[in-house]
């Protein structure tokens, strides 16, 4: 194996207003290394900054995993409870530029999604796998560390928290009818029939008002750290929009609007 193929990669394949980003390190499950979740970043910095993008989907290389956590190379240089807290915010930093992109991001899931995996599968907005796809976080039984908090708390809002409690204490994996009947998942499909959900999911996306799914995206993580959150500006970006005139007049008149997404 070379140095490359050891560290891995993460790659941007742009295929018209969608945007395709693959955790490329098929021998390892696609655990992420630390020039992985690097080249993620940057790609996430990019895609925010793309006005022209509709939706971006995210997966694993191979067909065996999304991402099977973090690389345990990572961690053999810790010596103190202070690297863990270094190690988690620098994690949370690659998360939250991927929860940063406006567009609706959607994780085509193949097989494993542990640890790690499960965090960055956790923050997209819609989950879509194949039947035989599992999940879990089993730290507790294979290198005992944590979580951050935030990580946590995506956790529980996605499963549930009894499920998150199992998947944590106990180290169960969960299939992916498990996954699907706690809302997690949006949708299973035979493992075939991926590429042609995932295709289909983003026409529907592609077809949708942009401004309303960057507001409602937006709305929706607001809330999420502040039940109270005012949102006037959203609301008012929307109203103002010329894409709300042209869906207004499309109504009215019968026809489809053509969406610009201002």
């Amino acid at each position: 194996m070379s140095t490359n193929e050891a560290d891995g990669a993460v790659t941007l394949e742009r295929r018209g207003a969608v945007a395709h980003v693959t955790f490329d390190r098929p021998a390892a499950r696609n655990a992420m290394t630390r020039q992985m979740y690097g080249q993620l970043h940057a790609i996430c910095d990019q895609l925010q900054a793309d006005a022209t993008l509709r939706a971006a989907v995210f997966r694993g290389a191979g067909g065996k995993a999304f991402v099977a956590g973090s690389d345990v190379r990572i961690f053999s240089g810790f010596e103190t409870g202070e690297d863990g807290i270094a190690y988690e915010r620098e994690m949370e930093e690659h998360t939250l530029a991927l929860t940063r992109i406006p567009v609706p991001t959607i994780a085509a899931i193949d097989g494993w999604t542990v640890g790690g995996g499960l965090n960055l599968a956790a923050a997209c907005d819609l989950r879509i796998a194949t039947a035989g796809s599992r999940f879990g976080v089993p730290i507790a039984r294979t290198v005992g560390n944590c979580l951050s908090m935030a990580n946590y708390a995506r956790l529980v809002a996605g499963f549930g928290a009894a499920r998150a409690k199992r998947m944590l204490l106990l180290g169960e994996i969960l299939d992916a009818d498990e996954a699907r009947a706690c809302g997690f998942l949006a949708e299973i499909v035979e493992k075939d029939a991926l590429d042609d959900a995932v295709t289909r999911i983003c026409d529907t996306i592609l077809a949708n008002a942009p401004v309303t799914l960057r507001v409602s995206k937006a709305a929706i993580a607001r809330l999420a750290d502040d039940p109270g959150a005012d949102g006037d500006d959203l609301i008012a970006s929307c109203y103002g929009s010329r894409d709300f005139k042209a869906g207004v007049a499309g109504f009215l008149s019968g026809e489809p609007p053509a969406w610009e997404g201002r």
